[in-house]
């Protein structure tokens, strides 16, 4: 029998801030088993730990850090940076573990944590299992010793080393010296990275969203509120725009028309410059169950196959390894390039894109659609208690749904990783059929729900 996850969700621990399990006493027993269950061997053992700009990171930060000072970890506090940085520093200053503080595209009044092993990549399930077992075991006796605490120390300069690494994924011999770029930063974790990378590459930068006060992370900006990004770059008359979420580990971008580009279709252009350069490999691109029939039709003309896996990008990085593929990624932005990280990084991906704009000297609008996507709507639920996908009418209502689709196209139904919602998805050739179904499935799901408080 499969044992379930009690804290962990799809992408770490996630919840509001202050109230479990976003709890300072819950993050310190975090830090205990998680610093116990990384210390092997006879060197001195580190961790990294980086956070975005939310209020409760105040919360968060000092609870970890003396959870792993007590179980014999030094500290090393990096500040508020990009989820992607981290698991780069724990790579590069030969970490045991790294972590981030961030709810990612949440708002401000929830918190998360993730971990990163020494290699940089996200915890295994199983990994995360033992954590949890641990945090529920008497581990009193095995922390260390008054001699043998750990120590906490800030990393002054993580900032400039994430943005080099950064730089130098960026095509030798090419500059941004002729765009005009919007990024929007969200109030988060890239607020200063993100611009600076830019500027050094010699864009004209016109960056929003980079006045972080602890409660403005995601709110009216970022990559989750893409009308924001548009209209800043019809305003600027600006040559494309880029905005990441709170962590900075997904992008959508902007044309110069205003128009979105989502993740699919950066996954599609990535995809065919590194075919044309010979880079891509695995026979494939590893992406998840929402992305879009139209991007694994564009596979098949290339003879190469979209390997879907469940939502969640550390399960996409997982299925890159598994196929030795070196580009993958989700429809909502992430994209990883494990060429040049183990995780997903937006930063990193607009660099892709403005290098085949330069290279090609044509306009986003022009290099951002590469493929037609098929219709797509996707609605949500918000359900309390039990799920009502075990529901029998549920059932029903999905297998009808199934039918009218057919062969012209899919549905997918699955409950949120990070919230109480049920998220139904469905496309097809007929736009009409497929907003019909899901509404209709909504519908039948929302009955359900009322049903329970009748």
């Amino acid at each position: 029998m499969t044992k379930t996850r009690r804290l962990f969700g799809t992408d770490g621990i996630r919840g509001k801030a202050n109230t479990a399990p976003m709890t300072a006493g819950i993050a310190l027993r975090l830090g205990q088993a998680a610093g116990l269950m990384f210390t092997h061997g006879a060197h001195r053992h580190k961790v990294v730990i980086g956070k975005d700009t939310r209020l409760s990171g105040y919360l968060i930060e000092p609870a970890l850090t003396a959870g792993f000072i007590s179980a014999g970890m030094d500290v090393t506090l990096l500040g508020p940076l990009p989820t992607p940085a981290i698991a780069m520093l724990t790579r590069s200053l030969r970490a045991d573990l790294g972590v981030m503080i961030s709810a990612s595209h949440n708002a401000y009044e929830d918190n998360g944590i993730k971990l990163f092993g020494p290699d940089g990549s996200k915890l295994s399930d199983e990994k995360e299992l033992e954590i949890e077992a641990l945090m529920d075991s008497d581990f009193g006796d095995r922390l260390a010793a008054p001699a043998e605490l750990g120590r906490a120390s800030r990393l002054d300069d993580a900032g400039g080393r994430y943005i080099e690494a950064v730089k130098a994924s960026f095509p030798r011999g090419l500059r941004l010296d002729d765009l005009t770029i919007v990024v929007d930063c969200a109030n988060g974790a890239a607020y200063r990275v993100a611009p600076s990378v830019l500027w050094e590459l010699g864009a004209t930068v016109i960056a929003v969203g980079v006045t972080p006060d602890g409660f403005n992370i995601n709110r009216g900006c970022g990559s989750t509120v893409p009308e924001y990004l548009c209209s800043q770059v019809v305003q600027h008359g600006a040559h494309i725009g880029i905005a990441l979420d709170g962590d900075a580990d997904r992008l959508i971008v902007a044309d110069e028309n205003g128009e979105v580009v989502d993740g699919d279709q950066i996954l599609a252009l990535i995809a065919r410059s590194w075919i044309a350069s010979g880079q891509l490999r695995g026979g494939g691109v590893v992406a998840t169950v929402m992305s879009n029939l139209g991007l694994e039709r564009l596979m098949e003309e290339y003879g190469l196959r979209l390997h879907r896996t469940q939502v969640g990008d550390r399960y996409v990085a997982e299925r890159m390894r598994e196929t030795g593929a070196n580009l993958g990624g989700e429809q909502s932005g992430h994209v990883i390039m494990s060429d040049f990280a183990t995780t997903g990084d937006g930063l990193l991906a607009a660099l892709q894109v403005l290098a085949v704009m330069v290279e090609s000297g044509r306009p986003a609008s022009h290099v951002c659609r590469v493929f037609k996507p098929l219709p797509q709507r996707l609605k949500n639920v918000r359900f309390a208690g039990v799920s009502p996908l075990g529901d029998a009418a549920v059932k029903h209502a999905i297998a009808g749904a199934s039918a009218r689709l057919a062969s012209t196209g899919r549905i997918l139904i699955r409950e949120s990783g990070t919230e109480p919602l049920v998220r139904v998805m469905a496309e097809g050739e007929d736009e009409a059929l497929v907003a019909e179904v899901v509404d209709g499935l909504c519908a039948c799901i929302a009955a359900v729900e009322r049903a329970k408080d009748a």
